[in-house]
């Protein structure tokens, strides 16, 4: 493991797992903020091989994301897992189909949870909005209006993201702690969803599944170290691209981040036997 001094308000580590590295930073302070151009918190990148290209789950990659995703949530509480996104939209259905494999057990009873050989199970809670285009409300509102009911220690958001750089598609799983807001990388930003807006702390996780056309241009031409102003390209970021791969890409994702979610939240429950639950 390595680390890089904070003095300008940013903290960073990288560490190897095996076939994976990770790669977090900590905004400290008002200066980071500026220097980074992001909130103070934490910012966790885990490197992973392709989604779309290897099915293997069950090596570093996943030790890492779970300690990665322990170290951000409360110990103690019930936790809510938001799947946001469309599952009828192939690159963005990352959200709603890791919310289908969270082990929820928030109504299973300590006497019920006893008898199944599970005394220390943790109250989990999990649901996928949808979008505003088929409810009419903001998945903010949603899971406003849920927190507010069953209120948890705090929310873990899934989300599909948008990719600055095309090696990114399907190859890391993103994290932190200032929350999320959802649309934000394709231009339709809809409300944040952080402990500001939701009264208690929202550790977002994401994995990139498209890019911007605009975007993709440009790292062709700087792939092939062609020089070319395509300024007058801006139209093109309004058009999203997906990898051919994407159904693959958020079919195995979603499979690997409930898997580590659901980990981290029931720790005394081996692996095989959550795989078997989910």
């Amino acid at each position: 493991m390595c680390g890089i001094g904070d003095n300008n308000g940013i903290k960073k580590t990288v560490r190897r797992y095996g076939e994976s590295t990770v790669t977090s930073v900590n905004v400290t302070n008002e200066n980071g903020e500026k220097l980074l151009g992001k909130p103070q918190g934490r910012y966790i990148t885990v490197d992973v091989p392709s989604f779309s290209c290897d099915s293997e789950l069950l090596d570093g990659r996943l030790d890492a994301l779970i300690e990665q995703i322990a170290s951000l949530i409360p110990h103690r509480g019930t936790v809510l897992t938001v799947g946001l996104g469309n599952r009828d939209m192939t690159a963005d259905a990352l959200g709603p189909k890791c919310a289908d494999r969270i082990f929820a057990t928030r109504h299973i009873g300590k006497e019920l949870a006893s008898s199944l050989g599970f005394d220390s199970l943790r109250s989990v809670a999990s649901f996928a909005p949808g979008v505003l285009g088929k409810t009419g409300m903001e998945s903010s509102e949603i899971t406003a209006s849920v927190v507010k009911e069953i209120d948890p220690c705090c929310v873990i958001t899934v989300d599909a993201l948008a990719a600055l750089d095309i090696n990114r598609l399907g190859t890391t799983v993103q994290l932190t702690d200032t929350g999320i807001s959802p649309g934000s990388g394709i231009g339709n930003a809809r409300k944040e969803m952080n402990e500001k807006t939701l009264g208690v702390p929202v550790i977002a996780i994401g994995v990139p599944t498209v890019i911007s056309a605009y975007t993709l241009a440009q790292n062709v031409l700087d792939e092939l170290s062609i020089s070319a102003d395509i300024s007058k390209g801006e139209k093109f970021k309004e058009y999203i691209v997906a990898s051919r791969e994407a159904d693959l890409i958020c079919e195995r994702a979603s499979k690997f981040i409930a898997l580590a979610v659901n980990s981290a939240l029931q720790q005394d429950i081996a692996i095989e036997d959550l795989m078997a639950l989910m």
